[in-house]
């Protein structure tokens, strides 16, 4: 090929996000090599992640969202993460049909990622897909986790700013969830606004922030209506709000992101070595905790102790390194 993956990647060739992000999603050499080479120039885009409960129109209102972005000028990439098909293990593309309106808009990039499986609403690919669309010069990258539930607190990990989305009549659940993703929240909304007890979910709401340390307690409650546009431009201002503005936010953000895939990436290397041991001396240790001799926690600080011993740390980030080199072209 004449040009590289890289170069039109950086030129925002649509054809080469999706093919950078199939490479993300199927992981291994390439995947590892692409990440690696496009990291030093990642970092300018601003990531706003929607999440919430099933049923409370977070596609709808993405796609509310995606428009008054345009409207501004500012370039947009979607990573919607869908469950993954039964039968395929690709994503259902349903979040993908109901934003259809931007096909045609050159300014807008719509991804449907297959969650297969991975808990916490994401995929756990997708970290490299954000980087991906901001090495690809987007103003803007919003993610949309699966809808699960309370557990989609992953989202603070990849988002600099988290949207809460809630639907009228939540009643008994802000209670179950306000642990959960409530409290991760940088902008709560209320969707589907025009419904009876919108007034309601907005005072809950707000009486849960009034629980909170009194330096947690400043979060927006925008009311939208999706279909009709109406508190969209009020939504976009409260991200606008929160969003890192100087160049050390961004950069303390950016550097948070990397030691969270350093760790991620330390953790597989340990447990597929402690996995893969076969010597006599882990071998005893498992042995003493099956017969109650030894606790697990013990027995893994014994293994810990062991690993580090045969593979310092430097050596072990620069296997993880190089045993994933591949030239992406």
């Amino acid at each position: 090929m004449a040009t590289s993956l890289l170069e039109r990647l950086r030129a925002g060739d649509p054809r080469a996000m999706a093919r950078a992000i199939t490479i993300a999603e199927a992981g291994g050499p390439a995947a590892a090599s692409l990440h690696r080479a496009i990291l030093p120039q990642t970092g300018n885009a601003l990531t706003v992640g929607f999440t919430g409960p099933p049923g409370a129109g977070k596609s709808t209102l993405i796609d509310a969202f995606v428009a008054e972005l345009r409207k501004s000028g500012r370039t947009v990439a979607v990573a919607a993460v869908d469950p993954s098909s039964p039968l395929s293990g690709g994503a259902v593309l349903g979040d993908r049909v109901r934003m259809g309106r931007h096909t045609e808009d050159a300014g807008v990039f719509i991804r449907s990622i297959a969650s297969r499986g991975h808990l916490g609403g994401l995929s756990d690919s997708i970290q490299p897909i954000v980087d991906i669309l901001d090495f690809a010069r987007r103003d803007v990258i919003v993610v949309e986790t699966v809808g699960a539930g309370q557990s989609e607190v992953e989202i603070v990990e990849v988002a600099d700013v988290r949207v809460v989305v809630n639907a009228p009549g939540l009643g008994d659940d802000v209670q179950a969830i306000k642990a959960g993703i409530l409290e991760i929240a940088n902008v709560l909304v209320v969707n589907k606004a025009d419904l009876p007890l919108a007034a309601r979910t907005v005072r809950q709401l707000r009486s849960m922030l009034s629980l909170r340390r009194e330096s947690d307690r400043n979060v927006p409650v925008i009311e939208t209506v999706a279909s009709s546009g109406q508190g969209i431009v009020e939504l976009l201002e409260a991200v606008l709000n929160v969003a890192p503005r100087t160049p050390a936010e961004r950069q303390a953000r950016r550097r948070a992101r990397i030691r969270r895939l350093v760790a991620e990436a330390a953790a597989a290397e340990v447990r597929r070595a402690i996995m893969e041991r076969s010597d006599e001396t882990f071998l005893n240790a498992l042995r003493e905790v099956e017969a109650g001799e030894l606790a697990i926690a013990a027995a893994a600080r014994m293994a810990l102790a062991s690993h580090g011993a045969e593979h310092d740390g430097a050596a072990t980030l620069a296997t993880i390194g190089t045993q994933h080199d591949e030239t992406v072209t």
